[in-house]
This record gives C-alpha cells, structure tokens and sequence, in this order.
C-alpha cells in the first residue's frame, strides 16, 4: 500500500530526470558540431551568391571554379596545406577567446617562432636527426609564441591591463624583431633578397604516403581534437567558460583567475607558434624580410562562425 502511494504521488513533473546515456551525449554534441559548421557556410553562400548578382556576375560560375581550383582533383590536398597554420592560429584563439580575454598578438608570436625555426633550422637538421630537429623547431617555435604573451598576460592578470593595447603593441615588436633577425644573424649570405637559409626539401616535414599533404595537418587536426576536449570535458575547460560568462563569479567559486588567464595566453600562443612551425616546415622551407601572412585576421570572422567551438572552426579554414 505504501509502495503503491509513493508511485502515484510522484507525478511525471516531480520525478527525477533520467541520466543522458553517453552514446545519446555523443551523438548530440555531433549533431552540434554539424550543425554550428554546415548552416553558417550556407548561409555565407548565399549572400555571397546574392553580392555576386548584384555586380552582375553568375554565381553558379563562380562557386563552380572555385571548387575545381580548390576541392576538385588534387587541389584539396593544397587547400589541406593551407589549413594547418589558419587552423592551429584559430584554434589557439578559441582557447582565449572563451575567457572573454582577446590576444591579439598573433602576427607578432607567428612572425617570431618563424624567423627563430627558419633560422636555426638548417644548423640543426644538419647536425641532429630529422625527426628530433624537427620536434625541437616545433618546441622552439610553440615556446616563442607562449613567450611573446607573457608580458600582456602579466599585465591582465596583475593589474588588469586592457590586452587588446599590450598584445597589439607586442605584435608590433614581435614584427620588428623578427625582421632584425632576417635581415641580421639569421640572413642568408648568399642571396642579396633578406631571408634566411632555405631548408633542405629532404629535412622538411614529410608527407602522407601518397598525398602531397606533410604530416603539419595532422598536428593541426590533433590540436583541435585536443582542445575541443579540453575545453568541453576537464576543469580547466569549465574555468574558463565561467571566466568569460562572468570574471567575478569565477572568483566566488575560487577560481584562480590571475594564473588561468596566464594559462590561456600561453596555450594561445603556443598554439600560434605551433601554427608558425607548420607552416615553414610543411610549405615554405624559408622566410623573407617583411613577410606577413596575417594568418589571424582571416581567422578571426570563423572563429566566431564556429561559435568558439574548435571542432566547428574545422569546415571554415
């Protein structure tokens, strides 16, 4: 009789929630991903269709040239080349990006771990075997860029300096400093252009058996894997959700919030220097004087497509 009471006094409203099976939770964060990826794209076609018919051009023409120059044959193993360094820079941007912290700095930390990899590169693949000289340019280029946020991180984290000024003007230093190194101890004596030394194609980062595609885009698919699991399955991930959504709630609940903006800013930019390593190692081999890509700026507008989600953010770069 008790038994029976206690089941028609709890009514479907008072009832406690069933858990969500994991399969059920998988399959819903897809649908997310899919869905946060497919429908902006779409809707990006169809303005550009509707801009492209107000100048009077065919659209249908235009989207069909642009898939055979871009995806169609073996040009989407050159558009996968391209990707590695826009993903791991938008990538790197997620990561700040969800804390509300804004590191703008991306020119000057990419621009540095390229000219520090393109300059001691041919000593060190020289001198080391292939895979550990080029893992060490790869350190070397991820430890610039986490280094070249230290001071905007500092400076946000101890006396809430504005870090769209700081990492700006560290940008700016970060630019010029990797042009007096071109142009001065790293320059190559033997072109009168100022770029450093060319590195062997056979030391460079190897391909995909079978593709054109070096192993810089695995690294860079690796990356947004990893973050994304960060972010949306560990503490850290959390703090910085909570972060971004409100700085003095994160304090109420003890989050260190000093030492993790430190943290973002240095994943950010290691992630930027990572990009820099892909992106000399896999594609160029070199840098010039003067050279900058501005990888950042064309990433910025996905990363906000993507919604900050790093596995969103694929489909767009």
């Amino acid at each position: 009789m008790t038994g029976a009471t206690t089941d028609t006094a709890l009514s479907p409203e008072t009832r406690p929630l069933e858990p969500i099976a994991p399969s059920h939770r998988f399959v819903s964060d897809a649908l997310d991903v899919v869905v946060r990826s497919i429908v902006p794209v779409l809707l990006a076609l169809g303005a550009g269709a509707i801009l492209l018919l107000a100048l009077g051009r065919d659209p249908i023409t235009f989207y069909s040239n642009v898939w055979k120059g871009g995806i169609q044959l073996t040009a989407w193993q050159d558009s996968a080349i391209r990707a590695a360094p826009l993903l791991l820079i938008a990538v790197g941007l997620v990561v700040v990006f969800r804390a509300n912290i804004w590191n703008l700095g991306y020119n000057g930390q990419f621009l540095l771990g390229a000219a520090l990899i393109s300059g001691l590169g041919p000593h060190l693949v020289a001198s080391e075997p292939r895979w550990l000289a080029l893992l060490l340019l790869f350190l070397v280029a991820g430890g610039a860029g986490a280094a070249w946020t230290l001071v905007p991180a500092l400076l946000k984290a101890r006396y809430e300096t504005n870090e769209i000024i700081t990492t700006l003007m560290m940008s700016f230093i970060g630019v010029g400093v990797a042009n007096i190194l071109i142009k001065g101890p790293f320059q190559d004596p033997s072109v009168n252009i100022p770029q450093t030394r060319v590195l062997p194609l056979n030391k460079m980062l190897p391909s995909i058996p079978g593709t054109r595609i070096h192993i810089g885009v695995l690294v860079a698919l690796a990356a947004a894997l990893l973050v994304h699991f960060v972010l949306t399955r560990t503490s850290f991930g959390l703090r910085l959700q909570i972060l971004g959504a409100n700085p003095r709630a994160a304090r109420h609940v003890g989050v260190k919030v000093p030492r993790l903006i430190v943290m973002s800013f240095l994943v950010s930019g290691l992630l930027v220097g990572l990009a820099a390593a892909a992106d000399i190692l896999g594609t160029w081999g070199y840098v010039r004087a003067n050279w900058n890509p501005a990888y950042g700026d064309t990433v910025i507008p996905f990363v906000f497509l993507a919604r900050l989600n790093a596995l969103a953010v694929i489909p767009f770069v």
